[in-house]
C-alpha cells in the first residue's frame, strides 16, 4: 500500500530470554456452563437423536442431545482450533493452498489453468476477436481490486469503478474497439499503490511484459498473493484483540464439547495426578484455596514436561488435543537436540582436552551434526542416520587432528568412538538420559519462572543454546495460554483429589 498502507511481515527477533508469558485472569476459577463435563454414555436410537445416559447412580434423567448439536460442537472445536493456533503461533500466516508437486490435484489444477489461457489467447486471435472469456477475466480483476482496498480507500474505489465499467468495457467490445493493453496497464498501476513491499518486484516484472494474455495471467497471480498478503495483515491488527478474546471463547467452546462426552476430563485428570501428592496434608480455611491454587500450578508445569516426552501409546491429554500436533513438534525436536547434544558430549570425551577446547571444531561439529539428524523424524530413523553421524564424526576428528597437528587417534579410540555414537540409539544410554533430565529441568525452570530474567542453559547444552530457547519459548507460549484457559477445570481437579479441610 501507498505511505501508510503499505506493511512489510518482520522476523521474530531471539532475544536470547525468555518472557513469562501471561494472559488475562490466570487465577480465575469461576466455572462456565458445563465445566463439569459429567455427561453420560451415548446410546443409538431410532430417531435422528443420541441419548445421554448418565454414568453415576441415582443421577438425573438422561439427557437428549439431537444430532444437530453435535454436529454443531464439532464445528465449535474447528473453530476454536483456528483461533487457538492464531494465538499460539507466533508466526501464524495463511498459506497458498496449493496442490503438492507430482499428484494428480496438481496436474489437475495446471491442465485446467492453461486450457484457460489458451483459450483466451484463441478467442483475441479470432477475426473478429471474440471476447466472451476476456470480459469474464476483466470482471474478475475488478473483484480482486476491491478485495484488496480499505474503508478509507474511497477515491481508489470510485476510479476502479469508472474506468472497469463492465458496460462500457461490453459495448467497446461490440466496437471492436477494446484496449487491453490500456486496462492492464491501469490495474497494474492501482496494484502498485496497494501491494506491500514485498510484491514490488513481481509488480515491475508485469510492466515489463509484452504479451497480453501473459499480463494479465500475471496480473491475477499476483492479486491472489496480495489477498493473502492482505489477509495475514489484517490478522496481525485483530491478533491484539483475538487474544483478548481468546480465553473465554475457548472456555465457552470446550465447555460445549464437554457437554457430550461421558466424562471429557478423564485423560487429563491421570496426567495431572500424577504430580500431586494425594497423602499430604491440606490446611484450614482460609488458605486452602491458596493451597490448592499452588498444588495444581506446582503439578500442571511438572507434567507439561511430559508432554515433549510422550508415550505415542497413551491418550493425550483432552485440554491439549489443539496442541497435540505442536507438541509433538517439540518432541521430535527436543529429541534431536538430546541426540544432537549427547553425540558432541561422547565425541569429545573421546578425543581428549585438545579438540574440547577448540571452539571453532565444536560449532563446525555441532553444524554437520544437526544437518544428519534433520531427517529424523521417530526413534526407527535413528539406527541408519547415527551409523551415518558416526562416519561424519571420525572424518572430521582426523582432519581437525592433521589441521591442529594433535596426536592421531588409534584405530581402537575410532571403533569405540563409532559404538558410543551408535549405541546413542539405546533408551538405556546414560549420557543421553541424563541431557535429556537436564533439557526437561531447563524447560521446566522456564516455565516455573515468573520473572523476564533469563535461564541458564544447562552444562554441556550451551553450544546448542539458539535452537533449545526457541523450543523453549515455543512451549512456554503453549503451556501458559493453556493454563490461563483451563485452570478452572485443572483447579476442580486437583481440589476434588485431595481431602478437605476439617
Amino acid at each position: 500500500m501507498s505511505g501508510s498502507d503499505k506493511n512489510k511481515a518482520t522476523e521474530p527477533k531471539d532475544t536470547g530470554s525468555l518472557p513469562r508469558i501471561r494472559t488475562q485472569s490466570e487465577s480465575s476459577f469461576t466455572s462456565d456452563d458445563g465445566a463439569n463435563g459429567f455427561a453420560g454414555k451415548i446410546q443409538r436410537t431410532n430417531s435422528a437423536q443420541f441419548v445421554v445416559a448418565s454414568g453415576f447412580p441415582s443421577a438425573s434423567p438422561p439427557k437428549f442431545v439431537s444430532l444437530e448439536e453435535i454436529m454443531q460442537a464439532a464445528n465449535s472445536m474447528r473453530d476454536m482450533a483456528l483461533v487457538h493456533q492464531i494465538v499460539v503461533d507466533d508466526d501464524f500466516r495463511l498459506q497458498k493452498p496449493d496442490p503438492a508437486p507430482n499428484t494428480v490435484q496438481k496436474v489437475i489444477k495446471d491442465t485446467m489453468q492453461k486450457a484457460f489461457w489458451d483459450v483466451l489467447r484463441e478467442e483475441l486471435a479470432e477475426d473478429p476477436p471474440n471476447y466472451m472469456q476476456a470480459l469474464v477475466l476483466l470482471e474478475d480483476v475488478k473483484q480482486g481490486l476491491y478485495s484488496l482496498l480499505l474503508p478509507q480507500h474511497t477515491k481508489t474505489r470510485q476510479q476502479i469503478t469508472e474506468v472497469l465499467d463492465s458496460e462500457l468495457i461490453k459495448q467497446q467490445a461490440e466496437k471492436e474497439v477494446i484496449d487491453f493493453r490500456m486496462y492492464a496497464q491501469f490495474v497494474i498501476g492501482i496494484m502498485s499503490k496497494l501491494c506491500a513491499p514485498v510484491r514490488d518486484d513481481k509488480i515491475k516484472e508485469l510492466t515489463e511484459m509484452t504479451d497480453v494474455v501473459d499480463t494479465f495471467r500475471g496480473i491475477l497471480e499476483t492479486l491472489d498473493l496480495m489477498i493473502l498478503d492482505m489477509a495475514n495483515f489484517t490478522i496481525q491488527v485483530a491478533k491484539p484483540d483475538i487474544i483478548a478474546c481468546s480465553v473465554d471463547w475457548e472456555r465457552k467452546k470446550f465447555a460445549d464439547f464437554l457437554a457430550i462426552q461421558t466424562d471429557g476430563l478423564e485423560q487429563t485428570r491421570k496426567w495431572l495426578l500424577k504430580y500431586v501428592d494425594l497423602n499430604q496434608e491440606v490446611p484450614k480455611d482460609p488458605e486452602y484455596e491458596n493451597f490448592i491454587k499452588h498444588a495444581y500450578k506446582n503439578a500442571f508445569w511438572k507434567a507439561c514436561t511430559d508432554l515433549i516426552d510422550w508415550d505415542e501409546s497413551m491418550p493425550f491429554p483432552e485440554t491439549f488435543m489443539l496442541d497435540q500436533e505442536r507438541l509433538k513438534d517439540l518432541q521430535t525436536k527436543t529429541e534431536r537436540l538430546v541426540i544432537i547434544a549427547t553425540v558432541l558430549l561422547v565425541t569429545l570425551s573421546n578425543t581428549g582436552s585438545d579438540l574440547h577446547t577448540i571452539a571453532k571444531f565444536k560449532n563446525s561439529l555441532k553444524e554437520h551434526i544437526s544437518i544428519l539428524l534433520q531427517a529424523y523424524q521417530n526413534k526407527n530413523d535413528l539406527n541408519e542416520l547415527l551409523k551415518n553421524v558416526a562416519e561424519q564424526v571420525v572424518n572430521e576428528v582426523k582432519k581437525a587432528i592433521v589441521v591442529y597437528k594433535l596426536p592421531e587417534m588409534g584405530a581402537a579410540t575410532e571403533s569405540l568412538l563409532k559404538q558410543q555414537i551408535q549405541d546413542v540409539e539405546s533408551s538405556e544410554n546414560k549420557v543421553k538420559a541424563i541431557v535429556k533430565q537436564r533439557v526437561k529441568e531447563f524447560y521446566l525452570d522456564i516455565m516455573e519462572s515468573s520473572t523476564a530474567n533469563p535461564q541458564k542453559v544447562p552444562a554441556g547444552l550451551t553450544a546448542l543454546q539458539k535452537p533449545l530457547v526457541g523450543v523453549a519459548g515455543q512451549l512456554l507460549r503453549i503451556v501458559s495460554h493453556n493454563e490461563t484457559v483451563f485452570c478452572i477445570y485443572y483447579h476442580k481437579i486437583v481440589s476434588e483429589a485431595l481431602p478437605k479441610p476439617v
